[in-house]
Protein backbone atom coordinates (compact mmCIF):
# COMPACT_ATOMS: atom_id res chain seq x y z
CA UNK A 1 0.00 0.00 0.00
CA UNK A 2 1.29 3.45 -0.87
CA UNK A 3 1.75 6.16 2.32
CA UNK A 4 2.47 9.40 0.56
CA UNK A 5 2.00 11.92 2.97
CA UNK A 6 2.02 15.72 3.08
CA UNK A 7 2.95 17.38 6.72
CA UNK A 8 2.42 20.75 7.81
CA UNK A 9 4.77 21.18 11.08
CA UNK A 10 4.24 23.99 13.80
CA UNK A 11 1.31 25.59 12.36
CA UNK A 12 0.62 28.35 14.85
CA UNK A 13 -3.15 29.13 15.37
CA UNK A 14 -5.11 31.54 18.29
CA UNK A 15 -8.29 29.74 19.31
CA UNK A 16 -10.55 29.86 22.74
CA UNK A 17 -9.47 26.75 24.44
CA UNK A 18 -9.64 25.69 27.81
CA UNK A 19 -11.54 24.63 30.81
CA UNK A 20 -11.46 27.45 33.29
CA UNK A 21 -13.40 31.23 33.29
CA UNK A 22 -10.26 33.21 32.57
CA UNK A 23 -9.02 30.60 29.51
CA UNK A 24 -12.60 31.02 28.20
CA UNK A 25 -12.40 35.08 27.83
CA UNK A 26 -8.86 34.72 25.59
CA UNK A 27 -6.90 33.76 22.75
CA UNK A 28 -3.98 31.13 23.55
CA UNK A 29 -2.23 29.59 21.02
CA UNK A 30 -2.25 26.45 19.34
CA UNK A 31 0.37 24.64 17.97
CA UNK A 32 -0.38 21.61 14.79
CA UNK A 33 1.52 18.82 13.13
CA UNK A 34 -0.11 17.11 10.41
CA UNK A 35 0.58 14.06 8.35
CA UNK A 36 -1.92 14.09 5.71
CA UNK A 37 -1.97 10.92 3.48
CA UNK A 38 -2.55 11.42 0.10
CA UNK A 39 -1.71 9.51 -3.44
CA UNK A 40 0.64 11.90 -4.70
CA UNK A 41 1.74 10.40 -8.02
CA UNK A 42 -0.88 12.01 -10.31
CA UNK A 43 0.74 15.43 -9.27
CA UNK A 44 3.77 14.48 -9.17
CA UNK A 45 3.39 13.36 -12.70
CA UNK A 46 1.50 16.56 -14.50
CA UNK A 47 3.16 18.99 -11.21
CA UNK A 48 -0.43 20.13 -11.34
CA UNK A 49 -1.08 21.53 -7.40
CA UNK A 50 -4.89 21.00 -8.07
CA UNK A 51 -4.12 16.87 -8.19
CA UNK A 52 -2.26 17.23 -4.63
CA UNK A 53 -3.00 18.05 -0.99
CA UNK A 54 -2.81 22.02 -0.93
CA UNK A 55 -0.91 22.90 2.36
CA UNK A 56 -1.29 26.78 2.09
CA UNK A 57 -4.96 26.18 1.59
CA UNK A 58 -5.25 23.73 4.65
CA UNK A 59 -3.09 25.48 6.43
CA UNK A 60 -5.56 28.37 5.86
CA UNK A 61 -8.40 26.65 7.44
CA UNK A 62 -6.84 25.06 10.27
CA UNK A 63 -6.51 28.90 10.93
CA UNK A 64 -10.57 29.40 10.40
CA UNK A 65 -11.34 26.89 12.19
CA UNK A 66 -9.67 27.91 15.46
CA UNK A 67 -10.45 31.42 15.18
CA UNK A 68 -14.64 30.37 14.60
CA UNK A 69 -14.68 28.00 17.26
CA UNK A 70 -14.15 27.86 21.07
CA UNK A 71 -13.83 24.47 22.99
CA UNK A 72 -12.66 23.51 26.58
CA UNK A 73 -10.96 20.45 25.61
CA UNK A 74 -7.89 20.58 23.17
CA UNK A 75 -9.15 16.71 22.72
CA UNK A 76 -12.21 18.29 21.10
CA UNK A 77 -10.43 20.39 18.92
CA UNK A 78 -8.56 17.73 17.16
CA UNK A 79 -11.07 15.35 17.19
CA UNK A 80 -13.66 17.88 15.08
CA UNK A 81 -10.71 19.42 12.93
CA UNK A 82 -9.98 15.68 11.78
CA UNK A 83 -13.51 15.53 10.69
CA UNK A 84 -14.01 18.96 8.84
CA UNK A 85 -9.95 18.25 7.24
CA UNK A 86 -11.61 14.57 5.91
CA UNK A 87 -14.85 16.07 4.57
CA UNK A 88 -13.22 19.11 2.88
CA UNK A 89 -9.88 17.86 1.46
CA UNK A 90 -9.03 14.23 0.02
CA UNK A 91 -7.55 12.58 2.83
CA UNK A 92 -7.08 9.36 3.34
CA UNK A 93 -5.31 9.10 6.80
CA UNK A 94 -4.01 11.78 9.17
CA UNK A 95 -1.87 11.97 11.90
CA UNK A 96 -2.58 15.44 13.73
CA UNK A 97 -0.58 16.41 17.17
CA UNK A 98 -2.05 19.63 18.79
CA UNK A 99 -0.05 21.65 21.52
CA UNK A 100 -1.01 23.67 23.85
CA UNK A 101 2.33 25.72 24.90
CA UNK A 102 2.26 27.03 28.38
CA UNK A 103 -1.05 25.17 29.92
CA UNK A 104 1.57 23.06 32.49
CA UNK A 105 4.54 25.44 33.82
CA UNK A 106 6.78 22.90 34.48
CA UNK A 107 6.12 21.64 30.88
CA UNK A 108 7.43 23.06 27.24
CA UNK A 109 3.61 21.74 26.04
CA UNK A 110 1.08 19.62 26.79
CA UNK A 111 -1.38 18.17 23.94
CA UNK A 112 -2.43 15.32 21.98
CA UNK A 113 -2.08 13.17 19.36
CA UNK A 114 -4.59 11.57 16.83
CA UNK A 115 -4.93 9.46 14.39
CA UNK A 116 -7.89 8.50 11.76
CA UNK A 117 -8.28 7.17 9.16
CA UNK A 118 -11.25 7.11 6.07
CA UNK A 119 -12.14 4.24 3.54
Amino acid sequence: MRSDRVIIEALAVETVIGVYDWEREIQQRLVLDLELATDIRAAAATDDIDLTLDYAAISQRIARFANEQSFALVETFAERLASVLHEEFAITRLALTVRKPGAVAAANAVGVCIEREWA
